[in-house]
């Protein structure tokens, strides 16, 4: 048995502010490894500015290259159509039967839990881990809590390792981390304006766009 955490996302591009967040998850969660996901077709996002999902993966691929336990994972990039987390979920259960599921999701994602798919099920089927950077949008994160009641919530003491008492239990596990702030979209803007982006992604990804004229 695995414990997996799910982390994923358009990707577009991925940077080191995912990277981060999933260190800090391993810092604090007992996970064996995580799985970086990039979507197909992302249901929530525009897609006039998503490049090709195979430059994307290509970027994943090349950002979880030297990091122990970050491995990336091309399943919704060969599956057609919108890439929904409940149908990734049990994808996965398939393959690995007999390892316990863990999404990380941002707080702004969860913002939007109720918009997607068979979101009700979905929080039944595995747990989440959703990082949050200090004081951001947590009342908002409380209201969306007590629509969608889940049965286990648990708030993340930062100065000690999460102690999970029961793997096969869904719950919401709530991480407030020193977050990096980074996001895809500014990146996009600054390579749009011909401005650096060095230090917001890992070398290989930024020698990558570069090659391949990527957001200009």
């Amino acid at each position: 048995m695995a414990l997996t955490g799910l982390l994923g996302g358009t990707f577009n591009p991925i940077h080191n502010g995912h990277l981060r967040a999933a260190e800090e998850v391993m810092k604090y969660f007992p996970l064996d490894r995580i799985l970086f996901i990039p979507s197909y077709i992302p249901p929530h996002k525009d897609q006039k500015e998503v490049v090709p999902a195979c430059h994307r993966w290509r970027m994943v691929e090349i950002a979880c290259q030297g990091k122990p336990g970050f491995i990336p994972s091309d399943l919704e990039i060969k599956s057609p159509g919108p890439s929904y987390s409940i149908l990734t979920l049990r994808k996965l259960k398939e393959i690995f039967p007999e390892d316990i599921f863990w999404f990380i999701v941002g707080s702004d994602a969860f913002l939007e839990i109720e918009t997607w798919k068979d979101y009700n099920q979905l929080l039944k089927e595995c747990s989440f881990i959703v990082v949050r950077r200090p004081g951001c949008e947590l009342e908002k994160l409380d209201k969306v809590i007590d629509r969608i009641k889940p049965e286990l919530l648990v708030r993340i003491n930062k100065r000690e390792k999460t102690e999970v008492k029961d793997y096969n239990r869904p719950g919401l596990y709530l991480l407030e981390i020193d977050a990096l702030n980074i996001s895809s979209s500014e990146i996009r803007r600054r390579l749009r304006a011909g401005l650096p982006i060095k230090g917001l992604v890992p070398p290989g990804v930024e020698d990558y766009i570069m090659k391949n004229r990527l957001y200009v």
